[in-house]
Parts: structure tokens; sequence; C-alpha cells
């Protein structure tokens, strides 16, 4: 079954001192006043940090899941990610967890073990 913009929404605001806020006419997630997740307009995608220095590889190792907006995502650290192409909720949760660890604060992550693979 495919993701969709309920299962962004809820997982993003699941995440810890994660908030919803529209911008730009779309629902964008924040933590820490920073946006880590932004939903299209359409509910087909998703925009979510990513190093740039990691974009080329995850586009060309699965570009029907991840690709760029020419022109718009080139000078910003984000990836935009086809929601359909996702396998499960699971997988969605590691995109929105990842973007998260990259835009919350560093004291939030670090109250947060569980999230960045540090537990234990």
């Amino acid at each position: 079954m495919a993701t969709t913009a309920q299962d962004v929404r809820l997982i993003a605001l699941s995440l810890p001192d994660s908030s919803e806020k529209p911008a730009w006419g779309m629902p964008t997630f924040r933590v820490g006043g920073k946006i880590f997740v932004a939903l299209a307009d359409d509910d087909t995608s998703i925009g979510v940090k990513c190093p740039k220095e990691d974009r080329a590889e995850l586009i060309a190792a699965e570009p029907e899941k991840f690709f760029m907006r020419p022109g718009h995502d080139d000078n910003y650290a984000w990836i935009r990610v086809r929601l359909e192409a996702l396998r499960d909720a699971a997988e969605l949760r590691s995109i929105l967890t990842d973007s998260w660890l990259q835009a919350a604060p560093k004291r939030l992550v670090a109250a947060h073990p569980e999230l960045s693979g540090d537990a234990g």
C-alpha cells in the first residue's frame, strides 16, 4: 500500500518537538523552528533535508523514488521523495527521522539517542 500525505503528517508529528506550519501554500513540519519536511501541494511527494553530497548517489540508485526540482533545489540541502515509490511506512519513518536529525537542535538530538541509533 502506498504511503500517503496522512502518513507523512502522522509520522512527522510523532517526532519530538515537531509541529506543522503552512508555508508557500503547503504543509511543512518543523523542529526547533527549522523545516525538516515539506509536503508538495499535490500530496504526491515530500521535500526532506539531505546533504548535497549525498543527493546524486540517492537519485542514481533509485530515480523512481528520489529527485530534485531543477533550479529550485540546487542550492539547498534538500531532496524530493515520491510517496508512491516508498515500500512502506517504515521506510517513510526512516527518511523523516533522518531529516529530523539534520534539522533538530543538537540538545534535542542528544536527548533522543533512540532516533539516531546511538542508544544502548
